[in-house]
């Protein structure tokens, strides 16, 4: 029963990984021992934050436009060129659109949902043989796929028609691949996170935040320490016979 929660020495790929939740799961990854690249369209703000979580282990930047199969493709063969397993693919790269349901667009739609739940799919597919080549039965490989509360419940705050549906399906989806790749020892999990302090909720917490803080069940905001411990059990042995599963990190809106 020792050591259920190691992650040492494992390689791990964390998309959306230079800000937010991807930068917090990235540093606790790193933190714990793994190597970890990391992936985000501003090559120097991926740039910069690689080389500020590389002075507490093993971090590396590899910038992807993962909005468009160019950028997925890329980035699955820039990884290729430099590892010859993969053992954790986070997928978290994402956008969200608000706008009056009268008025939203169709660009905005089409940009959330291809890079929330197209590119989801597209990169866990090109990266299946690095996959392949990390999974056993005694330590599987891992897709970890972020989704978000807002697609387990509609959110109260703001009209993001597309954001909701998207991550309502890239839980569909994980279930989904969870079953057709259990046989070849990669595990698929979601996490569905509630508020945390990110670039994407910087809004609607500079002018909700109270109500947020207050209609929370733990009465507060989502920690870096909250969603890296998922995250690092999801990737760890602790988890080894956990797949398919959905795990809200919020604490506690959506099951209350």
């Amino acid at each position: 029963m020792k050591n259920l929660f190691d992650i040492s020495g494992k390689v791990a790929l964390v998309t959306g990984g230079s800000r937010g939740i991807g930068e917090m799961i990235a540093t606790g990854y790193v933190e714990n021992g793994a190597k970890v690249y990391i992936s985000s369209r501003k090559r120097d703000v991926c740039d910069e934050i690689a080389a500020r979580l590389s002075r507490r282990g093993a971090c590396i930047s590899l910038p992807a436009d993962l909005s468009t199969q160019e950028g997925v493709q890329g980035l699955a063969g820039a990884l290729a060129a430099r590892e010859r397993r993969l053992d954790i693919l986070v997928n978290n790269a994402g956008a969200s659109w608000g706008a009056p349901i009268e008025e939203f667009p169709e660009a905005g739609w089409d940009k959330v949902v291809d890079l929330n739940l197209k590119a989801v799919f597209f990169l866990t597919q090109k990266l299946l043989p690095l996959l392949r080549a990390a999974a056993s039965a005694e330590q599987p490989a891992r897709v970890i796929n972020i989704a978000s509360i807002d697609g387990i419940r509609p959110p109260p705050l703001h009209e993001s028609f597309a954001y909701s549906a998207s991550k309502a399906g890239c839980i569909m989806l994980t279930r989904h691949l969870a079953r057709r790749l259990a046989p070849e020892e990669i595990l698929v999990n979601a996490i569905a996170p509630g508020p945390f302090e990110s670039q994407m909720m910087k809004h609607t917490l500079a002018q909700h935040g109270d109500q947020i803080r207050a209609s929370n069940p733990r009465k507060r905001i989502g920690t870096p320490e909250d969603i890296a411990g998922v995250a690092i059990f999801l990737a760890s042995r602790a988890s080894a016979y956990t797949t398919g599963a959905v795990i809200p990190c919020d604490g506690g809106v959506a099951e209350v």
